[in-house]
C-alpha cells in the first residue's frame, strides 16, 4: 500500500498515552544549548520524574563524556520500558501535520519517514535525498553507539522541499481538526506552541505521494536546474549528522539480512519532518562559532596572517565598544568582500577580507579555522545560535567570538544542486528554542 517512487514511508506513529504530560515529554533536539548546561539542567528540573522523552536521548554536551556508556544503557532501558508498560502507545499508520510557532512565526510541517537507501552522504551525491553539507565523518561513531541497539528513533530532523506552488504540505492545513488532533501545547524553556494532526486518510496520503513525485520529475526537475542534474527531492535542513547516522546504521544492519529482510525493514526507514523552504514562518539564521581555551591575541594574529594566505589580503579592526564596531561594519559592508566580525573579552572587531576565494563568509571563516585549531590543539570551537550567546561567551577570557551574516532562502536549493554541500554549519533554521523537539517515536526493531 501506497507504493511511490521517491522512498517515502507512511510509518506507524508512537505517542504517549493521554495521561503523560507533553510539555514535560517534548524536549528540544539533542544538538542545542551544547555550550550551555544550565539549560539541560532547568529541562531536568522541569522534568523531574514525568515521563520525557529526555529520557531516552542524550544531549550531545555529554557525548565522548566520562558516563556516556551508562547513559546509553539507561535510554535503550528506558525505550522497552516505555514500549512495555504503555507509556507509548500506537496511533496507528499516517502522517503528522504539524503547525509550530514560535517568536511570532508560524511554519507547517509533515512527519514521514524517508527511505535510507534513496540518500548518499558522499560528496558529490545525486541522489533523490541529499546532505546540505559537508558531513564531518568523525562525528558518526559516537551517534552510533546511541542508534545501534535503539528500539525507538524519535525526530529532531527536518528535510527541505523546494515546492513554489504549495502542493504537497498547505493542503493538508484543512485535516487540522479536533478529530485528527494528537497533541497541542506549549514547549517548555521558550520552544513555543505545537500543534499535531494525524493524517489517515488514503486520499490526503496518495495526494502527498504524487505532488512529491512531480517535484522529483526529471522534465521539470531539468527545466529548472538544467538538463545535465539528476533530480533532488529532499535536502537536510537540519540534523544532517543524525540522518547520515542513521544511514551508517542501516548500512552495517543490512549485511545481517536477507535481500527480503532489507525490503521492510525498519531501520532502512528514518523519521524527519519535512518543510517546504517557500514556507513563510521558516527564516534561515546564522550559526556563530566561539572558541575556547586559547589566547585570543595570538589566535586573532595567526588567523589574519592565514586568512591573507589564503586569500591575497586581510585586514583587521579593533574597537572599545560595540556601537563604533557596528558603525565600522555598516560602512565597510558597501566595499564588497568578506567581513568576519568578532568579539574578545577586551575588544570588538572584524577581519576584512578583500578577495574571498569562497562564495560566502562561512566558507572564508571555516577554512581558516580548521586549519588554526590544527594549530592550537589545545582550543575547541562551539557552533552557536544567537548573537547574544555570542557575546555572552565570547567576551569571557580565553574565548574568541565570531559573528556570521544569515544565508539567503532562494540560495539553499541551487547551491546544493550546482555546488554540492555547503560548508558546515553554514545555516540554522531559525534560533535554538525554534529547533524541533523530540515527540513521535517510531520502532526501529
Amino acid at each position: 500500500m501506497f507504493k511511490n517512487s521517491i522512498g517515502v514511508k507512511v510509518p506507524d506513529i508512537l505517542l504517549p498515552h493521554e495521561g503523560v504530560s507533553m510539555e514535560k515529554w517534548a524536549v528540544v533536539a539533542c544538538d542545542q544549548f551544547t555550550s550551555q548546561p544550565d539549560y539541560w539542567e532547568e529541562a531536568e528540573r522541569i522534568v523531574g520524574e514525568a515521563p520525557s522523552t529526555l529520557r531516552l536521548m542524550l544531549p550531545e554536551m555529554y557525548l565522548d563524556k566520562p558516563g556516556e556508556a551508562e547513559r546509553i544503557a539507561a535510554i535503550n532501558a528506558t525505550m522497552d520500558r516505555y514500549m512495555a508498560d504503555g507509556t507509548l502507545e500506537s496511533r496507528g499508520e499516517g502522517f503528522v501535520f504539524v503547525r509550530r510557532t514560535v517568536d511570532g512565526k508560524t511554519r507547517s510541517g509533515l512527519v514521514v519517514a524517508l527511505d535510507l537507501e534513496q540518500y548518499d552522504y558522499s560528496r558529490g551525491s545525486e541522489t533523490l535525498i541529499r546532505a546540505s553539507e559537508g558531513t564531518i565523518m568523525e562525528r558518526i561513531p559516537p551517534r552510533l553507539r546511541i542508534r545501534k541497539d535503539a528500539a525507538l528513533e524519535l525526530p529532531h530532523i527536518l528535510v527541505l522541499i523546494d515546492d513554489p506552488q504549495h502542493t504537497v504540505i498547505e493542503p493538508l492545513a484543512d485535516a487540522a481538526t479536533a478529530g485528527n488532533r494528537l497533541y497541542n501545547f506549549e514547549l517548555m524553556l521558550g520552544g513555543g506552541r505545537i500543534e499535531g494532526y494525524m493524517v489517515r486518510d488514503a486520499g490526503r496520503i496518495q495526494g502527498v505521494l504524487r505532488a512529491l513525485e512531480a517535484l522529483a520529475d526529471p522534465t521539470r526537475f531539468a527545466e529548472q536546474y538544467g538538463a545535465d542534474k539528476k533530480p533532488m527531492l529532499f535536502a537536510m535542513g537540519d540534523g544532517n549528522h543524525s540522518f547520515a547516522t542513521a544511514k551508517a546504521n542501516w548500512e552495517a544492519l543490512k549485511q545481517t539480512l536477507s535481500p527480503a529482510e532489507q525490503e521492510n525493514h525498519p531501520a532502512r526507514y528514518a523519521l524527519v519532518e519535512l518543510e517546504n523552504i517557500h514556507d513563510e514562518g521558516i527564516l534561515f539564521e546564522p550559526i556563530h562559532r566561539v572558541l575556547f581555551n586559547l589566547d585570543p591575541e595570538k589566535a586573532l594574529r595567526w588567523l589574519l596572517e592565514r586568512l591573507a594566505l589564503d586569500n591575497g589580503a586581510c585586514k583587521m579592526n579593533r574597537f572599545a565598544t560595540k556601537e563604533e564596531c557596528a558603525a565600522s561594519l555598516k560602512i565597510a559592508a558597501t566595499c564588497g568582500g568578506h567581513l568576519l566580525p568578532f568579539v574578545t573579552a577586551g575588544s570588538y572587531g572584524y577581519l576584512k577580507v578583500n578577495a574571498p576565494a569562497a562564495q560566502l563568509e562561512v566558507g572564508t571563516l571555516q577554512n581558516a579555522l580548521d586549519a588554526m585549531l590544527k594549530a592550537f590543539p589545545e582550543a575547541t570551537i562551539d557552533y552557536i545560535h544567537g548573537a547574544d550567546v555570542v557575546y555572552d561567551l565570547g567576551t569571557k577570557p580565553g574565548n574568541l567570538g565570531f559573528l556570521l551574516p544569515p544565508m539567503a532562502k532562494s540560495a539553499f536549493f541551487p547551491t546544493v544542486v550546482f555546488d554540492g554541500a555547503l560548508p558546515r554549519k553554514t545555516f540554522s533554521m531559525g534560533e535554538a528554542n525554534e529547533k524541533r523537539y523530540y515527540l513521535e517515536c517510531r520502532k526501529i526493531k
